[in-house]
């Protein structure tokens, strides 16, 4: 019997199973066509066990066996009974491979998530590849999802409860070396010899349990031992969660209550808790942030007629903490980047900044000290325009002064080749009036970062009238490879991230001169779901930082974007958060917060004003709303998925709650609409001035999303 996405052959008595069989799709899923035919084939095998010495599952798509579930799949699911059926399904199948009567062998070369991992862990033997790209795990928890093909109740079995839990609670990925490690694999191979190894296999997995696979399995096996494992886990996902995520607890529910029960049993509660959370609303929000994701990986932008700059050598123009950050990742992508500034103080705060985020990744195991060796060396400081002639890209990380970056731009156009890209890391100056000070500004665009640059992972490519479709697809391509979240936004006060954070923390300040105490408030943030709260994050932007960029909004937007003096107040003092030492916290040598300012408390006076929570939350929220429907009325984004992928990644947006558009399309834009109108009235006509935009929406019966 012939399949059309499976290869299913037998040679000398091994069943080989080759997923990835004609597939144009860079990655292998397992969608509603490939589980049927696994089926088919794995019945199939049962039937010709005599004939067979054994099975060996592998994948024919370079760099991945399998990626998992296909999404589109899970997403299609309406109700928990579909959701609970749909899982069941996929676990019958690989129950039937886990009962299969002769050795089973799982080649995994390249990804192996989600479905493809616990298909591999039903199977007797799992082998690798040395591939770097080679990676294993069970995500679904970052889907708001229980893995529902068996893999909660077979990981446990195959590395021990501890290990387990933290695989499937964090979702997190394991290389060949970290998974033959833990005992998830058995053995590693060149990827040329994987398949070919496999038979050798038949025998049964030699592994030998060493002292502390036995000391975890004995643990898995003791009640209280048990007791104590789960005890913990919970209260580390509550710390990590702050309870706001309800996979990871439904994962313990699940796991703990089900330890002691046979295969059909626990696999029951499995499938009835994965049909529970695919159709809730948090799955169903991460589940759209998947997609915003996935979109993101596909330039969408204006097409380019004549051939893409190529981006191989890079500079950052201007040192200091963004400068070094900056360097830090050309390096990190192999650009061998030039480093330029005025003073050598400057230059040793960059080195030190890139060092420091290298050895990050050496004290993570992520690098090996050889490999951070290299990289650091290959930034080039230097204070004069030397070797400016061989890059493609330059990135200026100046002085936030439109005369100071026209100057600069002036002179290094001078010095660098036509091909090369000239951009501004600057967080709120126009782009459009920037680039009149180069003679082509056709190659040049805003690129801007958000700090730090090693964690952050979102950046704004900012366009402008002359700007070529060339240079805003070759920075967004550029972009993709440095392992950064693009998003292309238009020229205007603040751009697109800036624009829509100076309200939130503009009412922020407002609401402490009303006498809403600091603590409330950011706990008001916190609860709702915010990294931090509004006062912690002015401190961590540097309050001086945020005044000059609140001026800048201001005089662009106009009176709705007018900001309480209340930062201003705090700068006279010297308190400009934790680069001093003190903002509205006080920070101590490391940069942690030791607790409130009580000088900035201080200016605020004793007056205390009694406001609910949701209250806080609306009155620093609804401001956002509002200002994004300006940015879509203005067309500085095209789409609403542009803002909350923008916000998401910019400042932390909840991702449960799926984005900022698609939180007030879920509460409603209508009640949106009149909250707004009632702080209109009722708090400033100037901050609160609904835009005309959202009002058509509303008149419109319409959503965010539908347009």
């Amino acid at each position: 019997m012939s399949y059309e996405r499976i290869k299913f052959e037998i040679e000398n008595k091994v069943a080989y199973v080759g997923f990835g069989y004609n597939c144009d799709k860079s990655m292998t899923v397992l969608d509603e066509q490939t589980l049927t035919e696994l089926r088919d084939i794995v019945e199939e095998c049962h039937q010709k066990k005599k004939e067979l010495d054994g099975v060996v599952f592998h994948s024919l798509k370079k760099n991945c066996f399998l990626a998992g579930a296909d999404i589109n799949l899970i997403a299609s699911l309406k109700t928990e009974n579909e959701g609970a059926h749909g899982a069941e399904q996929g676990q019958n199948i690989f129950n039937r491979i886990e009962d299969l009567p002769v050795p089973t062998v799982v080649c995994i070369d390249g990804v192996c998530l989600g479905g493809g991992m616990e298909l591999s862990l039903s199977c007797n033997t799992i082998v690798c590849s040395d591939n770097p790209k080679t990676s294993m795990g069970l995500p679904e928890v970052k889907l708001g999802l229980i893995p529902g093909f068996g893999g909660t109740y077979r990981m446990p079995r195959r590395v021990g409860l501890p290990t387990a839990l933290d695989l499937i609670l964090t979702g997190k990925g394991l290389d060949s070396r970290k998974a033959k490690k833990v005992g998830l694999v058995d053995e590693v191979y060149p990827k040329e010899n994987l398949v070919k190894m496999a038979p050798k296999h038949f025998g049964g997995s030699k592994k030998k349990q060493g002292f502390k696979d036995t000391i975890e399995h004995l643990a898995s096996d003791n009640f209280l031992s048990r007791k104590i494992i789960f005890q913990k886990a919970r209260e580390n996902v509550l710390k990590q969660t702050k309870g706001f995520y309800q996979a990871p607890l439904k994962i313990l529910d699940v796991m703990e209550a089900g330890m002691m029960k046979g295969r059909s049993s626990y696999l029951a509660s499995e499938a009835q808790a994965f049909g529970e959370l695919c159709v809730g609303e948090q799955s169903k929000n991460l589940q759209h942030l998947f997609f915003l994701m996935e979109s993101s990986k596909k330039y969408n932008g204006p097409q380019s007629e004549g051939e893409l700059p190529v981006l191989k050598r890079g500079a950052a123009l201007g040192a200091g903490t963004m400068g070094g950050g900056i360097a830090w990742l050309m390096a990190e992508s192999d650009m061998a980047p030039l480093m330029k500034d005025i003073g050598p103080e400057a230059l040793d705060l960059g080195l030190k900044q890139s060092s420091s985020n290298f050895m990050g990744k050496v004290v993570r195991k992520k690098m090996t000290y050889d490999e951070f060796e290299r990289k650091q060396r290959s930034i080039t400081p230097q204070l004069d325009y030397s070797g400016f002639n061989k890059v493609d890209l330059v990135i200026e990380a100046v002085v936030e002064n439109m005369d100071i970056k026209k100057s600069v731009f002036a002179e290094t156009e001078k010095h660098v080749p036509e091909t090369c890209l000239l951009t501004s890391n600057t967080s709120s100056l126009s782009v459009e009036d920037m680039s009149t000070a180069l003679e082509k500004p056709s190659r040049f665009a805003g690129l801007h970062f958000f700090n730090p640059v090693h964690r952050m992972p979102l950046v704004e490519i900012i366009t402008h009238s002359k700007i070529a479709p060339e240079t805003i697809e070759a920075l967004y391509n550029w972009c993709l490879k440095v392992k950064k979240t693009p998003v292309v936004v238009g020229d205007g006060p603040g751009f697109l991230v800036n624009r829509i954070l100076m309200p939130y923390l503009n009412e922020a300040g407002y609401l402490l001169i009303e006498g809403v105490p600091m603590k409330e408030l950011d706990e008001a943030c916190l609860n709702f779901g915010m990294p931090m709260g509004p006062c912690r994050l002015l401190d961590e932007i540097g309050i001086d930082v945020a005044v000059k960029v609140a001026k800048i909004i201001h005089a662009g937007l106009g009176d709705r974007a007018e900001s309480s003096d209340l930062s201003q107040q705090m700068v006279d003092k010297g308190f400009l958060g934790k680069k001093s030492g003190k903002g509205f916290y006080i920070y101590d040598e490391k940069g942690k917060p030791t607790g409130p300012n009580e000088e900035a408390l201080a200016i605020l006076g004793s007056a205390r004003k009694k406001m609910s929570e949701t209250d806080i939350q609306m009155r620093v929220f609804l401001p956002m709303i509002n200002e994004a429907s300006y940015i879509l009325d203005d067309g500085i984004v095209k789409k609403p998925s542009d803002v909350d992928l923008g916000l998401i990644f910019g400042i932390g947006f909840p991702p449960f709650r799926g984005g900022l558009l698609r939180y007030a399309d879920g509460e409603g834009l209508e009640r949106i609409y009149k909250a707004i109108e009632k702080f209109a009235s009722e708090v400033s006509a100037n901050r609160y001035a609904p835009s005309p935009f959202l009002k058509k929406l509303v008149d419109d019966k319409k959503k965010f999303y539908d347009l």
